[in-house]
C-alpha cells in the first residue's frame, strides 16, 4: 500500500483536500482519501504541489507525429490542411518511430487515455502494446461527393477492422468535418456505431467553415478548386456548419465536437437540445498554431458545457501535453478556474471516451493513475509546471 500526500489533492468529484493523502494498492486502485494529520509522517510519500487523476487527451492524431515542425504556424486552416497532405508520405520506419515516441511522451506526461483519429492503420500496433487506453476514431470523408460515399466507406472500413479494440481499447467510425462529409456518408455513419458509442467530429475550426455553409463563400471554395473537386451541387444553406452536422449525426451516441474555435452560445445550446451527451474538445495550442485564435470559453461556462482537452497532432502542436494545454488556457483566458480546468482534463475526458468508471477522478475503487503538478504561488500555473506521473 502506498500513501501519497501533497499540498493539495484534487479528487475532481469532490472539493480539493489540503494536505491530503491518497492511499493506493499495488494495482493502482484508490483505497482511501484522507488527511495528513491522521497518518504517521514516516508512512507517507510527501510531495510539493497538487495531486490529480491521470490526464485524458480526447483529441490526437498520433499517426501524424512524424510531421513535427514541418508545417508553418499561423497559416489558417486551409493552407494547413494542404501542407499536411504534402508531408504524409514518408518511410514507414520513420512513421513508426515517431508514433512510438508520441505514445511514450504522452505516457510520461501523465496521460492515461487518448481519443485518437486514424485514417490509416499505422498506429494500431503501438496502441495494442501501449500502457495508455486508446479510443480510436476511424475518420471518413468523401469531400461532399455523394457518389464517392460507398467506396469511401469500404476503404475506411478496412482501416476500422485493423484498429485495436482489446484490453480496454475502443473504436468508432466517425465523420471528419461538416465541410468534408456528404449527406450520404453522414447517414451511413449514423447507423455504423452502437448506441452509447462516442463519435467525434471536427467543428467550427475557422470562420470560413460557417461562411461556406451560410453563403457558399470563403476559402473552402479555393480548397475544393485546388483539389480539383467539383462542388457545383453544393448550395448555400444559410446555417452554421454545426447545424448541418446535427441534421444527420446520431443523437444516441456520445458526440465529441472538436476545436469549436468559432462556436457560440447558441450553437452549444442547439447541440445540447439535440443530445444531452455532447462533449466539447478544445485544443488551444493547436488553435494558436494554426489560426492564432482560441474559442471563447465563457460560452462553454455559461452553458454548463462538458468541455474536454486535446492536443491535436505534432503537426499542429509543439508537444503532446495536456498540462501545456491547460497552461495556454490559463494564460489567455485566466477566468477559467483551476478546478474547472482539471475537470476538463480528467473526468470530462474520461466520460467522453466512456472510461469514467475507472478513470478521471480519485474515487475509491477506481484506477485513474496519479499525477503530481508543481504549481506556482496561489495554485497557479507557472512556466515550469510539469506533470510527474506517480502511478
Amino acid at each position: 500500500m502506498r500513501k501519497i500526500s501533497a499540498d493539495y489533492i484534487f479528487p475532481i468529484h469532490q472539493a480539493p483536500i489540503k494536505n491530503g493523502v491518497v492511499e493506493v494498492d499495488k494495482n493502482g486502485t484508490i483505497v482511501q482519501l484522507g488527511h495528513r494529520k491522521d497518518y504517521a509522517e514516516t508512512d507517507l510519500e510527501i510531495h510539493k504541489g497538487i495531486l490529480t487523476p491521470g490526464l485524458v487527451n480526447t483529441h490526437c492524431h498520433l499517426e501524424l507525429s512524424h510531421m513535427k515542425g514541418k508545417v508553418d504556424t499561423g497559416t489558417s486552416l486551409i493552407p494547413f490542411i494542404s501542407s499536411v497532405v504534402q508531408f504524409r508520405d514518408v518511410s514507414q520506419k520513420m512513421i513508426d518511430k515517431a508514433i512510438a515516441r508520441g505514445d511514450a511522451q504522452m505516457y510520461k506526461e501523465g496521460i492515461v487515455a487518448v481519443g485518437d483519429i486514424s485514417n490509416k492503420t499505422d498506429t494500431a500496433a503501438c496502441k495494442s502494446n501501449s500502457k495508455i487506453k486508446y479510443y480510436t476514431f476511424v475518420e471518413m470523408f468523401d469531400f461532399l461527393q455523394d457518389a464517392w460515399t460507398e467506396d469511401t466507406y469500404q476503404q475506411y472500413n478496412e482501416v476500422y477492422k485493423g484498429q485495436a479494440d482489446q484490453d480496454g481499447n475502443k473504436k468508432s467510425m466517425v465523420p471528419h468535418a461538416p465541410y468534408s462529409v456528404s449527406v450520404n456518408l453522414f447517414k451511413k455513419l449514423a447507423k455504423a456505431n452502437k448506441k452509447g458509442s462516442t463519435v467525434s467530429i471536427h467543428n467550427q475550426e475557422t470562420p470560413d467553415e460557417n461562411l461556406f455553409f451560410q453563403k457558399k463563400k470563403g476559402a473552402f471554395l479555393d480548397f475544393y478548386k485546388n483539389f480539383d473537386i467539383s462542388i457545383d451541387d453544393f448550395q448555400a444553406m444559410g446555417i452554421n456548419s454545426i447545424d448541418y452536422a446535427l441534421k444527420y449525426m446520431n443523437p444516441d451516441c456520445k458526440t465529441l465536437f472538436v476545436h469549436n474555435t468559432m462556436t457560440n452560445k447558441a450553437d452549444i445550446e442547439k447541440a445540447h437540445a439535440w443530445n444531452k451527451n455532447c462533449y466539447w474538445a478544445t485544443c488551444p495550442n493547436a488553435n494558436l498554431y494554426i489560426e492564432n485564435r482560441l474559442p471563447n470559453y465563457q460560452h462553454f461556462l455559461d452553458t454548463n458545457a462538458k468541455v474536454t482537452i486535446g492536443t491535436d497532432s505534432l503537426t499542429s502542436n509543439w508537444q503532446l501535453s495536456i498540462v501545456e494545454e491547460m497552461k495556454a488556457i490559463a494564460k489567455y483566458q485566466s477566468y477559467v478556474p483551476l478546478n474547472t480546468l482539471l475537470t476538463w482534463a480528467t473526468l470530462n475526458g474520461a466520460a467522453a471516451l466512456g472510461y469514467e468508471d475507472e478513470l478521471g477522478s480519485l474515487e475509491v475503487g477506481k484506477t485513474p493513475g496519479l499525477v503530481l503538478l508543481n504549481m506556482g504561488r496561489g495554485l497557479t500555473f507557472k512556466a515550469s509546471t510539469r506533470a510527474k506521473r506517480l502511478i
